[in-house]
């Protein structure tokens, strides 16, 4: 098992016996290797845990990587100003709105099997930026522990992992997952300011450690709750797909654009577009 500890790589065996130091670069290439002959993607992450110390690190490389990014934002300084105060409206309003049945449905979570209905989880943002996100709760309570008897099951073509047979998923947790109701409590996360309504999809360290120069310019923004990649099909695109449309969103992002990829995630989510 590879573990990041204050900056440093170390593989352990089963035993307990054997400690190896490799560089970050090191582990990323033979895992980025291993990919391209294997089309399910990661089957078996490098690194699962990630220390304070660590995690700076990963979020200064990030930050440099990108200062010599030549991808440019679309959006004036009045745009981002838009943009925000429309998150903090709508965010503020659906939050109200919902309040009751969000209520509703921690509930139903905490009577399923008695554990907190809530879900966090360290993601990463704008320059690499870590924050708590928050959703609701679809999996067993210990389910991070358990992910690394699961992560070879992983379906998906690239980094991100994803599972339509994931033992870890409740019974409510697959209908809130198909309905998209585990991401609610994210509205929070747009009100606070760490997430806007409309961005790419904030990704884990665990991912982004394998992220190759390009594919980190989807953190040159705000994450959000929907992109492009959740309005066409969510699981049914490629990683290759969902990054180049990020990157596409990126640069031709507008007001205009933004307001689309709301009624249209709206479409999808009511469809189950893409959704597992």
């Amino acid at each position: 098992m590879l573990t990041i500890m204050g900056g440093n790589l170390m593989l352990k065996n089963n035993t307990d016996e054997l400690y190896v130091s490799a560089t970050e670069e090191m582990v990323t290439r033979i895992t980025l290797d291993s990919m391209k002959n294997n089309n399910e993607g990661v089957t078996e992450y490098p690194i699962l845990n990630f220390d304070q110390r660590a995690l700076n690190l990963l979020c200064e490389g990030i930050r440099e990587t990108l200062k010599y990014s030549k991808l440019k934002p679309a959006g004036s300084k009045a745009y981002k100003i838009m943009k925000r105060t429309l998150d903090i409206v709508l965010s503020a309003v659906a939050l109200a709105l919902l309040i009751i049945p969000m209520g509703a449905v921690a509930l139903a979570i905490y009577i399923d099997d008695k554990g907190n209905p809530f879900f966090s989880q360290i993601r990463l943002t704008e320059n690499g930026r870590p924050f708590k996100m928050y959703k609701f709760r679809s999996m067993c309570t210990d389910a991070e522990e358990k992910f690394a008897e699961v992560q070879k099951s992983n379906q998906t073509d690239g980094i991100a992992f994803k599972s339509e047979n994931d033992p870890r998923i409740t019974k409510i947790g697959h209908f809130i997952r198909k309905t998209s109701i585990d991401e609610l409590p994210q509205l929070w996360n747009v009100l606070k300011g760490d997430m806007s309504i409309i961005g790419p999809r904030p990704p884990l360290p665990r991912e982004v450690v394998l992220y190759t120069p390009h594919q980190m310019e989807r953190l040159i923004v705000k994450g959000g709750l929907s992109c492009i990649c959740q309005c066409e099909g969510r699981s049914d695109m490629s990683f290759d797909e969902w990054v180049e449309s990020d990157i596409r969103y990126i640069k031709n992002r507008s007001l205009k654009l933004d307001f689309s990829l709301m009624l249209r995630t709206a479409s999808a989510v009511i469809k189950r577009k893409g959704a597992k």
